[in-house]
């Protein structure tokens, strides 16, 4: 297959939309430190669960109103663990009108599962999703934005959208998949996260400069005509502070002309059925050695 190099043709948004801009929220609570425990079936300190657990009990319901307030609807991505821990969730999130999508089942990074428990993780993510709402979501993230080819197979066979890859500033097709792409500079973990306990490397940022950072993102990309992704997390961006940090940038994202606001289920689809499915298609591209390298001196 011939690769493609950017720029292409502009990216072509629904009539009278000129960009586009998503608001995802990874809720995955207490699900990451679950998986930590990596087979230990409890855990005698508490300080970071609690940390965790405030998303489900506060952080995710300020969340919620705030979206609501502005109008709009967001993608919920959810992993298995957390909707089957906090029933309450999934009912909540459809019923406000948002998109629900799987997040894994624990949380699971990559690197350390097999293939088979991935397609094991998947299934059981969609079974609690039937029986809590009776909805089979049509996207996936994968649990820190990395993906294997027999995870891309996974989610074409199931025909399903991905959101975990970083190859453009709008929608492609890699593999036959439709991804609509993240970044992690508009990630609120990579700034906000910390847990304490001699854990972190330094404070978290002040919610100023990165704003900033995002509206500069913002505004580029509304220029350009591309999409903004936001995700943000439960236990994270449901702080107070945090909220009004949010507040501005949906002030400011809705107020520009042209703007498409959207879930990420319906940005997907109308790529899927556009001419950017097909102007915009990549191959996976996975890092190889190059056959016979060597570097630096022998003997």
């Amino acid at each position: 297959m011939t690769r493609i190099s950017y720029p292409q043709a502009p990216y072509a948004w629904p009539k009278d939309k000129t960009s586009a801009f998503c608001f995802t929220v990874d809720v995955d609570a207490e699900s990451p430190l679950l998986w930590n425990l990596k087979g230990e079936t409890t855990s005698r300190l508490i300080g970071q669960m609690e940390q965790r657990l405030f998303g489900p009990r506060v952080g995710i319901w300020r969340i919620l109103d705030l979206l609501d307030r502005f109008g709009i609807k967001g993608s919920f991505y959810v992993p298995g663990v957390v909707a089957k821990n906090h029933p309450e969730l999934l009912p909540a999130f459809v019923e406000r009108g948002h998109e629900i999508g799987l997040h894994g089942y624990f949380h699971e990074i990559v690197s350390q599962v097999s293939d088979e428990e991935f397609t094991g993780a998947l299934e059981a993510s969609l079974e609690v999703f039937r029986a809590q709402v009776g909805i089979v979501p049509k996207g996936f993230r994968s649990p820190a934005w990395e993906m294997t080819p027999h995870m891309l197979s996974e989610l074409k066979k199931r025909g399903l959208y991905d959101s975990s890859l970083s190859g453009f500033d709008h929608p492609y097709t890699i593999d036959g998949v439709t991804e609509v792409p993240v970044q992690w500079a508009i990630d609120d973990a990579v700034y906000f996260k910390f847990v304490g306990g001699g854990a972190d490397s330094w404070p978290p940022s002040a919610t100023g400069p990165i704003l900033d950072i995002w509206l500069d993102e913002w505004t580029m990309l509304h220029k350009e005509g591309g999409l903004l992704m936001l995700t943000i997390h439960d236990w994270i961006s449901g702080r107070a502070h945090r909220i009004l940090m949010l507040e501005r940038l949906l002030k400011r994202v809705t107020a520009e002309p042209g703007v498409w606001i959207a879930t990420v289920g319906e940005v997907a689809a109308h790529h899927a059925g556009s001419v950017n499915a097909d102007r915009y298609r990549v191959p996976v591209s996975a890092p190889q050695l190059i056959a016979g390298a060597r570097f630096g001196r022998e003997g």
